[in-house]
């Protein structure tokens, strides 16, 4: 029996060591680097938490008994407030920096802001309180909701785990989701996949990203939806006059699915090997060995992607659900951006600047040879960036002031 195990071990040995030869023939010693940094990253994350939302949670929502809700009248000397349940996030999150742009408008008009953290993992609120003090700009009053909420005007869900806490909160107020993405997209088929779904038929009144998900939710889940236009960030991105146009630019998230980072991969090395004078240019996560030449920028700051959109005539920026704000800051400094061809695009977009391409590799490859070897291309990236300077997030914050005091009377 000894004698077997022994056998069985080195079988496994020998098989390892040449799996491990193979990848570094293959890729490297970048490979075996990312390959046991995401075999440790497996060992380490706890076995028990395997979803984003605790089950007591769902547990308690009863979609057919929903608690009778208390909304508060708005009177016309008393500052309308908001509670905002979210997870903590990091600096830089994209869902996060919309949200803000917009709780920011609102405290500067009047309007009380609470924020209230939905934590299963009991991360340290210290911690993520003074990101949103130091990378957010937020000056309200920060807590976690299973300590208790206050009553508000407004209690406003802005993912999908936090619909469920929202969902059965006995605190009085109106309810409300800032959807900024068609979440049940974000799996396959499965229990969360309709854990997120279920969470547009709890009855609240949807504030959404864009046209294409206010149509989606009034028309599959019966909700009342309103929804705000994106601004243009022009603090941070802006065309420099002095910048010389030479490479394309790529939001590289390889764990982020719904962004196509494989497809624009591919795309990218069949540009590279078209035209291999112009420089690629990928930020978000470092890459390490790809197989074509390339500059890895990894996370940036607002000022240094703005540098990176000045280097390039086109990005490459795909969304498989609804847009994120990478076409808009691409478009605000002369970059062009180079989008998948699709609906919720398109209705979201509405820029005549962004071009449009069939999503595979050889057609987004095609559409960026198309604008690096334009003639005028210079007219096209200052009129490109002249169509978003009238899109502000002020306009953005407004329109949803607008709706929050329309639903209170105020």
């Amino acid at each position: 029996m000894a004698r077997n195990m022994i056998d069985r071990a080195g079988f496994q040995l020998s098989r390892r060591y040449r799996q491990l030869r193979n990848i570094w023939k293959a890729e490297g010693y970048g490979g075996i680097i990312r390959r046991t940094r995401t075999a440790l990253v497996q060992w380490a994350t706890p076995k028990d938490i395997m979803m984003p939302v605790r089950p007591i949670d769902v547990i308690e929502a009863d979609l057919s008994r929903p608690f009778p809700v208390i909304v508060p009248k708005a009177a016309p000397d008393q500052p309308v407030s908001i509670n905002w349940v979210m997870i903590p996030a990091g600096a830089g999150s994209g869902g996060h920096t919309t949200l803000f742009r917009i709780i920011r408008y609102l405290e500067a008009h009047g309007y009380v802001n609470r924020v209230y953290f939905y934590d299963i993992h009991h991360v340290d609120h210290q911690y993520y309180e003074s990101i949103l003090r130091h990378s957010y700009g937020f000056h309200g009053h920060v807590a976690n909701i299973d300590d208790g909420m206050e009553n508000a005007h407004a209690i406003v869900a802005t993912s999908w785990p936090t619909a469920y806490p929202v969902f059965n909160a006995r605190s009085e107020g109106k309810r409300f989701y800032f959807v900024q993405d068609f979440e049940p997209y974000f799996y396959p088929a499965g229990a969360l996949n309709v854990l997120a779904e279920n969470t547009y038929r709890m009855g609240f009144h949807a504030i959404t990203a864009g046209r294409w998900l206010a149509e989606k939710l009034r028309s599959e889940f019966s909700m009342d939806a309103d929804y705000f236009e994106f601004g243009s960030d022009s603090s941070h991105y802006k065309r420099l006059s002095d910048c010389r146009r030479s490479g394309v630019a790529f939001y590289a998230r390889p764990e982020v699915a719904r962004r196509g980072f494989e497809l624009g991969l591919m795309a990218l090395e069949i540009f590279a090997k078209r035209r291999p004078e112009i420089e690629l240019h990928f930020y978000g996560d470092k890459m390490g060995n790809l197989p074509f030449t390339f500059v890895d920028h990894g996370r940036v700051t607002p000022e240094q992607l703005n540098d990176i959109y000045n280097r390039c005539y086109a990005g490459l920026s795909l969304s498989l659900t609804n847009v994120s704000l990478v076409p808009h800051e691409m478009l605000a400094a002369g970059c062009i951006p180079v989008v998948n061809d699709a609906v919720h695009n398109r209705i979201v977009l509405d820029n005549p600047f962004v071009r449009y391409a069939q999503l595979n590799p050889h057609a987004l490859a095609a559409e960026l040879e198309a604008l690096v070897t334009m003639v005028d291309f210079d007219t096209l990236s200052q009129a490109g960036t002249a169509s978003v300077h009238s899109a502000t997030w002020d306009d953005a914050g407004a329109t949803v002031d607008a709706i929050f005091r329309q639903a209170f009377g105020a």
